[in-house]
């Protein structure tokens, strides 16, 4: 039987969203998936709305356009609201409850509260919030392992950021230890 996970990561422009979509799909690719990734911005870029979707799967995929996601990682109310209904039954979204206080009133999905920006502020790890929601997610799905996952990251990173590997596999580790 195929396995296709499909995910929509969505927040305010400069969140790293995109480059967190960027470090799942690479790891999908390291483990011999299928992979396709979309980003979308809004219309004002950085502050503004931005979000990607990304497909991981043990057959072609036939489009990238992801309607109903299994996994959502909402990192601001607006994305949060927009997209949490559109979950499919069964599916799991991961929040940042710094910038998101309501709590999901659906019972058919697992939601998942981390706060993700108050933890990278607390811990010197300054735009981290997407890295260590990334981590939740992880731990929550096992979409890939760990070891995968950081195979992603390093594949993700441009070589002027190179330096940065460290802060992201901190901040990680820290979302995927988060509630132990």
């Amino acid at each position: 039987m195929s396995k296709t996970q499909s995910f929509i990561l969505s927040g305010f422009g400069g969140q790293g969203l995109l480059f967190a979509g960027k470090v799942i799909a690479y790891a999908g690719l390291h483990d011999g998936r299928e992979v396709s990734w979309l980003p979308s911005y809004g219309p004002e870029m950085r502050g503004g709305t931005a979000n990607c979707t990304v497909v991981l799967s043990d057959e072609p995929i036939g489009s990238p356009m992801v309607g109903r996601p299994d996994l959502l990682m909402a990192l601001n109310l607006p994305s949060f609201d927009r997209f949490e209904r559109l979950v499919v039954p069964g599916g799991v979204a991961v929040v940042d409850s710094s910038l998101v206080e309501r709590r999901s009133e659906r019972t058919d999905i697992a939601v998942y509260y981390i706060p993700a920006t108050k933890l990278a502020n607390e811990r010197g790890l300054h735009g981290g919030a997407n890295m260590i929601a990334l981590g939740k997610l992880l731990r929550e799905t096992g979409f890939v392992s760990m070891e995968t996952l950081l195979e992603g990251l390093k594949k993700s990173m441009p070589a002027r950021k190179e330096h940065l590997y460290p802060y992201n596999v901190q901040a990680i580790e820290l979302g995927y230890h988060y509630g132990e």
